[in-house]
């Protein structure tokens, strides 16, 4: 099967439409009949991922690149960048907004959650932005 490669705009604080990417990538892996756990895996990273932008950022896109051996996502944003990203990732650790946490998000478990289920995970931020890179390797 031919590789699936798609970009996807995510708009500030569009609480609505948070998911949608990782729907439609959910959706795209059980297509090409990768396992549930595998399917698991990823849209949990493609969620969380897609969250923090929605909450934390002034909008950026999602990158996703499924192979037969390799998903590889990349979700871009931009600003105001995450100040310290050691910080931001040990669990509980939130400087989500009032409007995140009265929306039911901002627990602090993104990154977290994203490092625990990713085969690898690269965050590189800057108050211009941030860019966060995980590879799912289908085979392990």
């Amino acid at each position: 099967m031919s590789d699936y490669l798609e970009e996807y705009p995510i708009e500030r604080n569009d609480i609505g439409n948070a998911g949608t990417i990782a729907s439609l990538t959910k959706r795209e892996l059980k297509k090409r009949g990768f396992s549930p756990q595998f399917i698991k895996r990823v849209t949990i990273g493609v969620y969380e991922a897609e969250i923090n932008v929605v909450i934390h950022s002034y909008g950026g896109n999602a990158r996703i690149h499924i192979g037969d051996d390799l998903c590889e996502i990349t979700f871009c944003d931009r600003g105001p960048g995450i100040p310290n990203i050691e910080n931001a990732m040990q669990a509980g650790f939130s400087t989500a907004s009032p409007y995140a946490i009265e929306n039911g998000f901002g627990a602090g478990m993104g990154l977290p959650n994203i490092k625990a289920v990713s085969d690898e995970m690269t965050l590189e931020s800057n108050e211009e932005g941030t860019q966060l890179f995980m590879k799912f390797y289908t085979q392990q």
